[in-house]
């Protein structure tokens, strides 16, 4: 069993940043591969940035050159750093780490950008 605690959502402005934060209860070098989704109102999940076990990373378009996805594998601890934010990227967003080939969720922090 994996436990995920998600940290650092809120209400920003368009055009600032923010630092997403997830406490896996694992040691994250185990990991099969890890990464952050988001769900918008009205819309499906999607998966926005993720980092294998090798430390691929790869990003959805949306978000290509303002968000960074990052891992800190001494403190079993993986990041999702958002720059230039836009109203666009407002949803509820968890981490998600597959573990021994299952899926495990955090229980979503809530991203809003508006002025």
């Amino acid at each position: 069993q994996v436990q995920l605690v998600e940290s650092g959502g809120g209400l920003v402005q368009p055009g600032e940043s923010l630092r997403l934060s997830c406490a896996v209860s694992v040691n994250i070098f185990s990991l099969n591969s890890m990464g952050w989704y988001r769900q918008a109102p009205g819309k499906q999940r999607e998966l926005v940035a993720g980092i294998t076990g090798g430390g691929t990373t790869n990003y959805a378009d949306s978000v290509k050159g303002r968000f960074t996805i990052s891992r800190d594998i001494a403190k079993n601890m993986l990041y999702l750093q958002m720059n230039s934010l836009n109203s666009e990227d407002t949803a509820v967003y968890y981490c998600n780490v597959r573990f021994n080939g299952i899926h495990y969720w955090g229980q979503g922090t809530q991203v809003t950008v508006s002025s």
